[in-house]
């Protein structure tokens, strides 16, 4: 999967010389927690994010009038609290590729740029939602969690032993397990019954750390 096909197209944007209480409001009314911010010729100058804002904001508790509070952040403007140097991904590049990148620099969301353009921006809830799907978090199945050993065809025989039970695999993840050597696997599947499938599972090389029921 690319990061085109989850990310948001056409992202809203802001201009670096809006007030900061004023890009707070349209970030609110918006329900979003970062912008894009593009210079009078469109080009992508800086990225701001909500906390960029409140901590620019005066505290409660400052000793501050409202009128010099207004005041003061209607002088602020977006260039003051924006971040210049913008880490951006390709429309192109593999989804896990911005997953890393978000990770690595403890950010929450990437401009996605074609020839140093802006055509899009990909966010830490895309993501979420991808995970959500490679889970099969929303769909109704048994949810099984298994132990195995890190080696070729393991993923084959088990896939073997759920498909001569008449199951179907609707979803699956791998993951690391204590060491290299050792697996996870999470996988939904529907059409089986609970107890026969944990009953064909452990009598293969697997080890069934959990079975339930997922909606």
């Amino acid at each position: 999967m690319l990061v085109h096909e989850r990310m948001t197209g056409h992202p809203l944007t802001i201009g670096p010389d809006t007030p900061v209480s004023n890009a707070l409001d349209f970030m609110r009314q918006n329900q979003v927690r970062r912008l894009p911010v593009l210079d009078e010729r469109g080009r992508l100058i800086g990225i701001v994010a909500e906390k960029d804002l409140l901590y620019a904001s005066p505290s409660p508790v400052t000793s501050l009038s409202i009128y010099e509070i207004h005041y003061l952040l209607s002088k602020l403007k977006v260039r003051d609290v924006m971040t210049r140097e913008i880490i951006t991904i390709c429309e192109d590049c593999p989804l896990e590729e911005a997953a890393r990148i978000m990770v690595d620099h403890r950010i929450g969301g990437l401009p996605v740029v074609r020839d140093g353009v802006l055509v899009g921006i990909i966010t830490e809830t895309d993501l979420f939602k991808v995970f959500l799907e490679m889970l099969g978090a929303r769909e109704q199945g048994l949810r099984v969690s298994l132990s195995v050993r890190d080696e070729p065809g393991t993923l084959a025989r088990l896939a073997g032993e759920v498909t001569q039970m008449g199951g179907d695999i609707i979803a699956l993840g791998t993951f690391y397990g204590r060491d290299r050597t050792e697996g996870r696997i999470t996988m939904k599947v529907r059409g089986v019954d609970k107890e026969a499938l944990l009953q064909s599972l452990e009598s293969s090389t697997a080890q069934v750390l959990d079975i339930r029921d997922g909606a």
